[in-house]
């Protein structure tokens, strides 16, 4: 071979070995980012070629699939009671992506799961379209819709849990949206999407509350104060007087710390103090046992933490940084204090749970579409919050707080209740409506099944008519009433 026709044949070899190695990076390397680049329109094309699993609650679908016309996309998703369930489910859309389960368990809903391999080639051998899995909740539908409707007009959100496993049994947030308005691709969908953004809705209906809003917890704290000084044995018997001169005035300020209204909170027991929801008692509570102490034990109950449910959560925060009287008013729940709905019905679930924090999940399990289970969530420890003796005492404080106190409203016919309001300032100088609290678990000779939080952010209640007892209370004892009944 002449030298001109052998540099050639070099040159087109290397033509060659660069087109392999650029086919292989592209098909090995690259292919994950190129699979879900947005703009790879054949990834949506085949997401939507054949109907999703579906999302089940109570053994029944609250999702479904429509055939659509005049475009790529064959089928859109559909929900059933879609605003009730949207905290849940989450959206999946042929234009804006999805969100919450209906994201995180896409690959299980499409089929495209790894471990759907077997039903894709038994599908394919057999002619018929590749079916996705189901996705399996822990909720509970009659407990859900006490929630949502309890919940109404007001804007607000519910969490329930039971406390023996951390499954998720309720999860509202209201104002909701309808999924199925923004699932589909034409100009009603898109002006759907825009109608519910943040931007042109200040009420954020898109915004998950329940997981995702913190708010300052009120009075509802005291029941993590009340649990720092018993486990650091401030107290240990919750009928014996406190230390908790009347007035009380704020460390290192010139001011005193009030009480709502004329209430007995000199000297109070814990059990009183809870009853009442003395501030005086539980400032001073925070600052014997300082900020150090305070976290400890906030964070034993989950604050501090973001938790996968698999949908992530905000993290709730007791705060660090800051002086003797910001962590008195932080005892209170108050200053920068923040916790989720989801956060305080932990704490709740702990303490009926004998002082054991269990995981909260809303996924029970992922089936395959020969239902057949693929993979199935074990219940998690994630803490032991406090020891049993002093759950128990928190119990009886808790209770108390129902038979007697500003929780009454939440009593159930031959049930023990127990639970604690809260009202949370709001804006400067407590400027707007406060957010009304109620936190509260149910207890059955089997246990505790259901541990609920309740926070009202904003209604059509005059100020002074704004509690917890009036407005959450009532909610809370729905949707444990709806649990109880289903356990029976």
């Amino acid at each position: 071979m002449n030298k001109p026709l052998r540099r050639i044949a070099i040159f087109c070899g290397l033509l060659v070995l660069a087109l392999l190695i650029r086919d292989n990076w592209i098909q090995y390397v690259q292919a994950d980012d190129l699979k879900e680049n947005k703009h790879n329109r054949r990834v949506l094309i085949a997401r939507y070629g054949q109907p999703r699993g579906n999302i089940i609650v109570d053994g029944r679908p609250i999702t479904g699939s429509v055939e659509t016309n005049g475009t790529d996309f064959k089928y859109k998703r559909t929900y059933k009671n879609g605003k009730m369930w949207a905290p849940v489910t989450g959206y999946a859309s042929q234009v804006f992506d999805a969100n919450q389960i209906e994201k995180l368990e896409d690959n299980i809903l499409t089929g495209n799961d790894d471990r759907l391999f077997f039903n894709r080639t038994i599908d394919m051998i057999t002619g018929k379209e590749q079916r996705g899995g189901d996705v399996i909740t822990t909720l509970n539908g009659k407990a859900q819709k006490a929630a949502y409707e309890g919940l109404g007009s007001k804007k607000g959100a519910v969490a329930a849990l039971d406390p023996r496993t951390g499954k998720i049994l309720a999860l509202a947030s209201t104002p909701s949206y309808d999924p199925s308005k923004i699932a589909g691709g034409n100009k009603k969908d898109e002006k759907a999407w825009n109608a519910l953004q943040p931007k042109n809705n200040t009420d954020d209906p898109m915004l998950n509350r329940a997981l995702r809003q913190t708010y300052p917890p009120g009075s509802t704290f005291k029941v993590v104060t009340a649990a720092a000084a018993l486990e650091n044995e401030k107290y240990t018997d919750i009928d014996a007087p406190t230390d908790s001169p009347l007035p009380w005035r704020l460390p290192l300020s010139t001011k005193n710390l009030d009480n709502e209204g004329n209430i007995p909170c000199k000297d109070a027991t814990l059990r009183k103090a809870l009853q009442y929801s003395c501030n005086t008692v539980f400032g001073k509570l925070g600052d014997d046992l300082r900020k150090e102490k305070m976290l400890e034990q906030a964070e034993k109950f989950g604050f501090g933490e973001e938790v996968l449910t698999p949908v992530r959560t905000n993290a709730s925060v007791y705060p660090e940084d800051m002086d003797r009287p910001s962590n008195a008013l932080s005892a209170i729940g108050q200053y920068d204090t923040r916790a989720t709905p989801l956060q305080m019905a932990m704490v709740a679930s702990a303490i009926a749970n004998d002082g054991k924090l269990m995981k909260p999940y809303m996924v029970d399990s992922l089936r395959a579409p020969n239902l057949s289970t693929i993979e199935r969530t074990d219940p998690e420890e994630m803490s032991q919050a406090v020891s049993p003796e002093n759950a128990r005492k928190l119990q009886d404080m808790m209770k108390t707080v129902v038979d007697e106190g500003t929780g009454q409203s939440a009593q159930i016919p031959n049930v023990e209740v127990g639970g604690k309001t809260g009202t949370a300032q709001h804006g400067v100088a407590n400027s707007k409506n406060p957010y009304a609290w109620f936190i509260s678990y149910a207890k059955t000779d089997d246990g505790s099944p259901v541990a609920v939080a309740v926070v009202i952010e904003g209604s059509d209640t005059v100020r002074d008519d704004i509690a917890g007892g009036k407005l959450a209370a009532p909610i809370a004892k729905d949707v444990m009433k709806a649990v109880l009944d289903s356990e029976k």
